[in-house]
């Protein structure tokens, strides 16, 4: 009860604004009490929200170890050295690595550390693939056939009175590409697959699309057409001069094992047609292009010449060159050099995509990854394309 209230009730006057005054002074204590009760009741609901989510996140801590993980041999061997310092076990424990695995460090070890990068700087091989320069499509059938018209039309002058003989009809040749399989089948342990700190399918996926890359690029260069593509120089070669189809034709160097003259470049250009010629695109390896860079022209010209403009790549008689390391070095009676139009005169046939099976059953605790490619490639025209060998004749 207030003072005001009291001492009306005693007898005294008490004005009507004095009286309103006190009336308000006693709503504003009564809703201070409200307001602190209100306040108190909703800091008990933030303690117990805040311990809430403190047993919440101790249940999301991982479990701790069970009899189970301390029976395996390198946690004993572990055990027993940090209790006694006794190292014999340690030095003892063998490790089995046949497959992917985070036992041994080179096997998947290092990539269980949570400080190794998310990425692996891979060593590939410096190689390129004529892929780059033929003619690429994408079939959904066992084979791809291509149509060649190789023939001469017969065609001759006539006057306005004579008689009008048949000509030649140009005949149209099927080469059929047949696909073929490439295929992986590597493995890796469960255990790495969840403990690694990087995505260890994806990076088995790119290793296996390198090395399918790598191996079709040596299929087209040298392949025997048996469960592979048809490589470019395990077609018969015959001289130039006496070429025909089904066959390529070659331009001797001059030297055997060896070319000392620039000369045998210029041959082997102008033994491309014409037609060719403006598509035309030399193919060797690193070492063959060594020794070609250092030819000269009567004059002490190179006939490799470096870009006129910035970023334009070196070119040898104004041609291409594609290093292509599948390609053989310079020896006696090899073919070591290749020009031509390969847009036209190689084909390469594939399903163009790279499939990859994960198989967690078959090999039990280690998953399997069966990745299989279908490609085939073959010559498509024998006239598009030319040899230089290494010998005198």
């Amino acid at each position: 009860m207030t003072k005001t209230e009291t001492k009306s009730r005693a007898g005294e006057d008490v004005s009507p604004a004095q009286e309103l005054s006190a009336a308000i002074a006693g709503f504003v204590s009564d809703f201070k009490d409200f307001s602190n009760g209100v306040n108190a009741k909703l800091q008990k609901q933030d303690d117990r929200m805040s311990k809430l989510d403190r047993k919440t996140m101790m249940n999301a801590r991982p479990a701790l170890a069970t009899s189970a993980t301390e029976d395996a041999p390198h946690q004993k061997a572990f055990a027993a050295y940090l209790r006694s310092g006794d190292d014999d076990a340690l030095r003892g424990l063998e490790l089995e690595g046949k497959a992917l695995a985070t036992t041994i460090a080179a096997d998947g070890g290092y990539l269980v550390d949570p400080q190794t990068s998310e990425t692996i700087q891979s060593t590939l091989s410096s190689t390129a693939s004529i892929r780059a320069i033929a003619n690429v499509v994408n079939v959904d059938a066992t084979s791809y056939d291509v149509l060649v018209d190789h023939s001469e039309m017969g065609a001759g002058w006539a006057t306005e009175a004579s008689t009008i003989t048949e000509t030649d009809t140009p005949q149209i040749e099927r080469i059929s590409i047949p696909l073929h399989e490439l295929s992986a089948l590597p493995k890796a342990s469960q255990r790495l697959l969840d403990d690694s700190a990087f995505d260890i399918e994806g990076w088995l996926a790119g290793r296996i699309a390198d090395k399918f890359a790598r191996s079709e690029a040596n299929a087209f260069i040298s392949g025997d057409g048996i469960d592979k593509p048809t490589g470019l120089l395990t077609y018969p070669t015959v001289d130039n001069d006496v070429w025909d189809w089904g066959n390529l034709g070659y331009v001797p160097s001059g030297t055997a094992g060896g070319i000392t003259r620039a000369d045998a470049i210029v041959d082997l250009v102008y033994a491309l047609g014409a037609e060719y010629r403006s598509n035309g695109t030399f193919v060797m390896n690193s070492k063959t292009a060594g020794t070609v860079r250092k030819l000269k022209d009567n004059d002490g010209r190179f006939v490799w010449v470096d870009g006129l403009a910035v970023g334009e790549p070196a070119r040898l008689m104004g041609y291409r060159v594609l290093i292509a390391e599948d390609m053989p070095d310079i020896a006696d009676d090899s073919f070591a050099i290749a020009f031509g139009d390969f847009g036209t005169g190689y084909t390469v046939a594939e399903r163009p995509d790279l499939r990859v099976l994960r198989d967690p059953f078959s090999a039990k605790p280690h998953v399997l990854f069966y990745a299989t490619k279908r490609v085939g490639g073959a010559v498509s025209d024998f006239a598009a394309i030319k040899l230089l060998k290494f010998a005198t004749s």
